[in-house]
């Protein structure tokens, strides 16, 4: 239960205009609004959301980032200092096998919302939208704005993210929280991602006569084996909140038929990153590491690329964004949980590193045990204590 002596009246007044009914609802609305990514279908959602929104007196806009893609901003108006931004996103990833429940059927049982995005990250999402209409409904008066921007393709390559950054100045916020499923632990850090695309190649021949070839899977089985030792080495870096950075090979893809020596050989890999890395930086690093194979002595050609890159962050434990939302989780009626990271990564990192804002994730729901699996599900009761947290963040952090 919420420390009630902490809270003050008007606090306790915002905190009466949060419904547990209001949240479910739109919540459900949200998770029954198909679309998955790939290929990218979050106009659907987009939709709901903005009718949410409008509904309860925000001001929604919209920004087309691709053809029925876009990027939604919905504010609730304060005074001129720093506002408060809440991120999410409004892809989910596709529904997959073995669920038992319809995985857009918005199905509540239990105390829990099932479907596709329920925990990551609808919602979140509908905590956030009934934390602003609390704000507004009570008349709080705030010393700068709060925005909602929820984004595409958070799930995929990020353009919701690098679209929003282009769209305008960011730096303007007191602080961010990304609504992301974290059972309302409060997260400080969190690693990046990148994805790496090794192309070896080499020269076709018959397969009767190999030695008439450059076999490129070859070469590209010793590129495997030395992304698999170089993982293991970094477990030696390892970070106090997020862990260490790793490898993980994805994708492998060469030739043309059993009797062709294959002439290209495609590996695509995962590399998680730690907080002050760089994509630039692990991207030489990994150039030189394949260089030293010596893998053009046996007459291969291989090229190395960075497809996608979602910087890391790490918001100091003292920073008054982290304080306030500890103690906002607690007078929510949330779990007393201690500050941690997250080896996960989300858009926040581009919030910290391109805009220069102080960011935290904290969410309802579950990002190891619901988010991206059958029967996916959230907590009504964590849905309720999400948006009170939001409420009282904002309240306090934009408060004169």
């Amino acid at each position: 239960m919420p420390d009630t002596e902490a809270i003050t009246a008007a606090e306790q007044a915002v905190l009466d205009l949060i419904t547990l009914d209001e949240i479910r609802d739109i919540a459900v609305d949200l998770v029954r609004a198909e679309g998955q990514n790939p290929p990218g279908d979050e106009g659907p959602t987009v939709d709901a959301l903005t009718k949410a929104c409008e509904a309860r007196g925000l001001v929604v806009t919209t920004s087309e980032v691709e053809p029925g893609r876009s990027n939604l901003s919905a504010v609730l108006a304060g005074g001129t200092g720093p506002g408060l931004l809440l991120l999410g996103h409004t892809d989910v990833v596709p529904v997959g096998d073995n669920w038992t429940v319809p995985p857009f059927g918005g199905e509540v049982r239990d105390g829990r919302l099932f479907g596709r995005g329920s925990a990551d990250m609808k919602g979140g999402l509908a905590a956030c939208v009934v934390a602003l209409s609390a704000l507004r409904r009570a008349g709080v008066v705030l010393t700068g704005p709060i925005e909602l921007a929820a984004l595409v393709d958070e799930e995929e390559t990020g353009k919701g993210i690098r679209a929003y950054l282009r769209d305008g100045d960011r730096s303007g916020f007191a602080g961010c929280i990304v609504a992301e499923p974290t059972d309302l632990q409060t997260i400080i850090a969190a690693r990046g991602d990148s994805y790496i695309e090794i192309t070896v190649t080499g020269r076709a021949a018959h397969s009767g006569k190999p030695s008439d070839g450059l076999n490129a899977i070859y070469g590209a089985a010793t590129v495997v084996s030395e992304l698999e030792r170089w993982h293991g080495e970094l477990s030696a870096q390892r970070h106090p909140l997020v862990g260490s950075p790793t490898w993980s090979v994805g994708q492998i893809a060469g030739g043309t038929g059993t009797s062709t020596v294959p002439a290209e050989c495609l590996i695509t890999a995962d590399r998680r990153l730690l907080p002050d890395e760089t994509g630039g930086i692990v991207l030489a690093d990994t150039a030189a590491r394949i260089e030293a194979l010596r893998l053009g002595e046996r007459g291969l050609g291989v090229t190395v690329d960075m497809t996608m890159q979602m910087p890391g962050f790490e918001t100091p434990p003292d920073h008054r964004l982290v304080v306030l939302a500890e103690q906002a989780v607690r007078d929510a009626g949330g779990p007393d949980l201690p500050l941690a990271g997250w080896t996960a990564a989300c858009d926040g990192g581009f919030i910290a590193r391109d805009a220069g804002v102080a960011v935290i994730v904290l969410g309802p729901g579950s990002v190891a045990e619901q988010a991206h699996r059958p029967d996916e599900s959230v907590s009504l009761d964590q849905l309720l204590a999400a948006a009170r947290t939001y409420a009282l963040c904002a309240m306090r952090l934009l408060s004169g």
